[in-house]
């Protein structure tokens, strides 16, 4: 069973909304036939703290506009790995670090990757 329209409409929002704080590598991952909990996963980068909670902020922001908040969110605090569960999409933004540390794309090779807006991956230009 593939993922939901629903799920792909917020995990499209939650990318957007990570890719205007932006972040990094933003990319989408059907789960839905992997596992029975949530339809896709949205995983993001940051080079620091400070921009992974903005890009946690955005997210949690737009998707409330979609009148969807979050069932459950861990590390927040230390903002290395924040886990944001919607139920239908979990949304994961990492520190850059720790996102090459644990390879969650290669985790996942195996389901299929969701095709997202182009905005998503524009060059952003040099600061």
């Amino acid at each position: 069973m593939a993922a939901t329209d629903h799920a792909l409409r917020l995990a499209e929002v939650a990318a957007l909304a990570a890719a205007d704080k932006l972040a990094q590598d933003v990319v989408a991952i059907d789960v839905s036939e992997r596992l029975p909990l949530t339809d896709c996963f949205v995983i993001a980068s940051a080079p620091n703290e400070r921009q992974v909670q903005a890009v946690v902020d955005n997210v949690e922001e737009r998707l409330r506009g979609e009148d969807v908040k979050p069932v459950r969110r861990e590390g927040t605090q230390e903002a290395r790995w924040v886990l944001l569960d919607f139920g239908d999409v979990v949304v994961h933004v990492l520190h850059t670090d720790e996102r090459d540390f644990y390879g969650l794309e290669r985790l996942w090779k195996d389901c299929p990757q969701i095709d997202l807006p182009a905005e998503v991956s524009l060059p952003r230009s040099a600061e």
